[in-house]
């Protein structure tokens, strides 16, 4: 009988380490990244993928790059999602349109979010979003409107900017969890609106968070197209890690 326990600890001892990130293990995850075009509406778009080396069950993200593209320092910070437990796509969705209309990018993220569903490495029940930017409105106005998003980190975006919903006309809507990032010296998306915003949140009864880098612009994450590395974008990025942990991870096991 002895032994019989002993091999069941030890048989969920290993589940659980491959359900947790390297967050709360302490220990970064190889990772693999590869350029994949994802179909949406009889089109393929450029996007990179990226998830740890080895097999499991993973969390997965679909990230959604700013209005100037699909630059290197979102690759950099997917790998760093990945190192840290997560299957990450990051979704070229300027590969054919500078500006496509929202319905478009819609259908986009839900065909990406079947991409990650049907690998053998994602788990279909644990997928969260987060945008920069454009991608921050985006990741503001989508989560209410995807179920199947469990989570979303939406880092500098526009609640108030309609074309033709605003995002902050669909917090009823919103049942999943968000983190908002923002800086105080953001011009084109002022740090009012998005005190403003989670107001709204807060008042609808929301599961929110707030973040906010004193001093810090729009974009700060991304300098020349790299990913900063100071002290204000490390804590920006852990914070999010931080994030997605608890709502994909840490809580689903409880």
């Amino acid at each position: 009988m002895k032994t019989k326990i002993v091999v069941i600890v030890l048989v969920l001892l290993t589940v659980l380490t491959v359900l947790m990130p390297a967050s709360a293990q302490d220990s970064p995850l190889a990772v693999v990244g590869s350029d994949v075009d994802i179909m949406s509406g009889d089109q393929a778009y450029a996007s990179y993928l990226v998830a740890p080396e080895f097999d499991g069950n993973y969390p997965a993200i679909v990230l959604i790059h700013s209005f100037r593209g699909l630059e290197e320092g979102y690759k950099t910070m997917a790998d760093q999602l990945a190192a840290e437990g997560f299957v990450v796509l990051a979704v070229g969705w300027q590969t054919f349109e500078q500006s496509p209309a929202d319905d478009v990018v819609k259908l986009l993220v839900e065909d990406s979010i079947a991409f990650l569903s049907a690998r053998d490495e994602v788990d279909p029940e644990r997928i969260g979003l987060t945008g920069f930017c454009a991608g921050g409105r985006y990741t503001m106005l989508l989560l209410p409107q995807i179920a199947s998003l469990k989570a979303g980190v939406a880092w500098y975006g526009f609640p108030y900017n309609a074309s033709p919903t605003a995002p902050a006309d669909v917090v009823d809507q919103l049942a999943a969890p968000m983190l908002v990032i923002h800086g105080t010296e953001d011009e084109p998306s002022p740090i009012a609106d998005i005190y403003r915003y989670v107001t709204a949140l807060d008042d609808g009864g929301k599961e929110f968070e707030l973040k906010v880098y004193s001093g810090e612009p729009h974009g700060f994450m991304l300098e020349g197209g790299q990913l900063r590395t100071d002290d204000v974008a490390a804590d920006a990025f852990n914070e999010m890690a931080d994030f997605f942990t608890r709502k994909l991870v840490t809580e689903v096991a409880e």
